[in-house]
């Protein structure tokens, strides 16, 4: 598959699971299980936010940004979600949430935490976040949307599913309470 090209867009989970990773199987398991229904496109891998971009308008979606950060400590981990458009700010998020300074996490604590390497980053990967040591904020534009997109933990799939079902089934049954930040005005 060319860079560019996607696959037509599937209901639900795949019919083939061969060479699928676990972590990705195990989304399509735990959406399957809330009853959540989801749309599915695989493609090749979405490396800059013009593929994603792509992806977005095969989907019908606008794409968010997700952005992995940590304190200098290392101590405290954030995942933020955030309309692709927007210019990500360290110190207008960081006043947002009455942090120090942030930083892009280290690779090894993004898939530790959430079993996605860089450029997989998803709300999804809060699945494999069991000690919780992830803090969830979206940007209020992403949450206006009728529709939420995000990858099931890796970079050539994407997947289509309700904001009302985000917020209302997936995050409840992740144990994962969310903070809204507005990051206007770039």
């Amino acid at each position: 598959m060319s860079r560019l090209e996607c696959s037509p867009v599937f209901a639900g989970s795949p019919a083939d699971t061969d060479g699928r990773p676990d972590q990705e199987l195990k989304v399509y398991e735990f959406l399957d299980g809330l009853g959540i229904k989801y749309y599915r496109m695989d493609h090749a891998p979405s490396v800059t936010m013009e593929d994603c971009e792509i992806r977005g308008r095969e989907l019908g979606i606008t794409i968010s940004k997700n952005i992995f950060l940590c304190n200098t400590q290392k101590t405290k981990f954030y995942l933020l979600v955030m309309p692709a458009a927007k210019r990500y700010v360290t110190k207008i998020f960081s006043k947002e949430i009455g942090s120090a300074r942030l930083s892009f996490a280290p690779p090894e604590a993004m898939e530790e935490m959430l079993s996605c390497s860089p450029g997989s980053a998803s709300v999804m990967g809060l699945l494999f976040d069991r000690q919780k040591r992830v803090s969830l904020y979206f940007d209020r534009d992403v949450l206006r949307q009728e529709w939420f997109g995000c990858h099931p933990c890796r970079n050539t799939t994407s997947l289509k599913f309700r904001m009302e079902d985000l917020t209302g089934k997936v995050l409840p049954a992740l144990g994962h309470e969310y903070g809204v930040v507005c990051l206007d005005g770039f």
